[in-house]
């Protein structure tokens, strides 16, 4: 890996590329399944969960709470049948061993998940759980969360990271919460997971007109039924209720991130080649999936085939602008947003003012650095707007967001000398993006036909 200073340069051709990238675990899923496992009442087998450094920060803190958690298997492991999203591929495993709850210390890095899950899996602990992480993760929103936890009686010191969460004597009962759930969908899916370990359940009502990424909610709720729970959302979707009960233990295999899959289809896109994922799932609830309708909204070509997902490109100059609502799919905003940039007619990517809370204020960061490239992109109060400009090389920086900087390895696809700023910040949720997308833009855009490169290890 060459890197000047902290920048990598983000690996530029002029060829379409032509190539097969299997694709690690989800990370909505992986952290869902630990989390249900943990809280289970009996072991569970979690199959290719993903291996990065928020689903590491998420094992390691269940450990430090009593959970067994250990690798299991090897790379000729694979999912028996009838596991859950059963699959023929092969990777690792972790065996995961459910127990009393404790009280602990925990780090929760930058990692939405972790830091959101984790508190109410702390008021069913048997002493003080304190929660920290990354300085930029203070300014993450956990509010509702954690004013949820006091609705039912727990006490909770702060409301961002740090905080601590002292469990009452007695686990709370459940009941009914109200909270804001607009900054997040997180703060939902935290309350459903644990809910049904409360003695009378949970039903949660969002008090806001709004709900961000409702599709990682219906994973929960998918999740959450595989594992014999009972749990539904309203009509208006401004409620959901989970039944108090046994969370089964549950052999998960865990599918590919469908959102770590969309840079390398947006390479294609953007010159005009053809990539290829295997293991595309027929059915899932990952919002990855809706890359697919967008795709083909910007003049690409898509077919689904024996578990393969291939995006075609159209020819140099066509791919065309996308104006679209991304509430529930705001994480391919910064994906989009790169093909946007580099796209022959304008586009708006709206809904998603939510994005100014994530790990870092995504509607601000793309504006500024494709601005600093010589693009045209204003920040809307819900969005974003992209106008094509012709673009030139610089620095393009990550903000410690993994989203961010695998935009801007799409951008420096099409245009030479982009230099981005901590590429290694994509070991967040993809370890390993920068030898994979070197290899691809290596191997793919220099030689005829179809190259297959599987995942790689973890380079952090």
């Amino acid at each position: 890996m060459v890197h000047m200073g902290n920048f990598w340069p983000a690996p530029h051709t002029d060829s379409p590329i032509r190539y097969e990238q299997a694709i690690p675990g989800s990370k909505s899923m992986t952290n869902r399944a630990l989390v249900l496992a943990a809280l289970a009442d009996s072991p569970s087998t979690i199959f290719r969960p993903l291996r990065s450094r928020d689903t590491d920060l998420m094992a390691a803190a269940l450990r430090s709470m009593g959970v067994g958690i250990t690798d299991h298997g090897d790379a000729s492991t694979t999912a028996p049948s009838g596991a859950v999203g059963d699959k023929t591929n092969t990777a690792t495993a972790w065996k995961v061993q459910p127990g009393p709850l404790r009280g602990a210390e925990l780090d929760c890095g930058l990692a939405g998940t972790v830091m959101r899950f984790i508190p109410v899996l702390a008021a069913l602990a048997d002493g003080p759980v304190r929660l920290d992480g990354d300085e930029q993760a203070y300014g993450r929103p956990l509010g509702p969360v954690l004013d949820a936890l006091r609705q039912l009686g727990v006490d909770v010191e702060g409301d961002t990271l740090p905080c601590t969460i002292t469990p009452s004597p007695t686990a709370p009962r459940g009941g009914e919460v109200t909270i804001d759930a607009s900054g997040s969908s997180q703060f939902v899916s935290a309350l459903l997971l644990a809910g049904a370990r409360f003695p009378e359940g949970l039903t949660i009502h969002n008090s806001a007109s709004s709900l961000p990424s409702l599709p990682h909610i219906t994973m929960t709720l998918d999740m959450l039924r595989q594992a014999g729970v009972a749990a539904k959302m309203s009509a208006d979707e401004r409620s959901w209720t989970v039944h108090p009960g046994a969370i089964r233990g549950a052999t998960w295999d865990i599918e590919p991130d469908l959102s770590n899959a969309t840079p390398f289809l947006a390479a294609a896109a953007v010159t005009g080649g053809a990539v290829t994922v295997p293991g595309w799932p027929e059915h899932t609830t990952q919002p990855g999936a809706q890359f697919v309708s967008i795709a083909e909204e910007m003049g690409c070509q898509v077919e689904l085939a024996d578990g393969r997902l291939t995006v075609t490109g159209p020819a140099p100059g066509a791919l065309r602008g996308v104006d679209r609502d991304f509430g529930d799919i705001g994480e391919l905003t910064p994906t989009v947003a790169a093909m946007a940039a580099l796209a022959s007619t304008p586009s708006r990517l709206t809904g998603i003012a939510h994005l100014r809370g994530h790990e870092t204020d995504r509607l601000a960061a793309l504006v500024t650095e494709i601005t600093r490239l010589g693009g045209k992109a204003e920040e809307l109060p819900d969005g974003i707007a992209i106008t094509p400009s012709p673009l030139s090389g610089g620095q393009w920086l990550s903000y410690a967001d993994h989203r961010m900087a695998t935009a801007g390895a799409i951008i420096g696809l099409r245009v030479p000398g982009v230099d981005v700023e901590n590429i290694d910040t994509t070991g967040k949720t993809l370890p390993g993006f920068a030898d994979m997308w070197e290899a691809m833009v290596r191997q793919g855009a220099h030689h005829q036909g179809v190259h297959r490169q599987d995942t790689v290890s973890d380079r952090d």
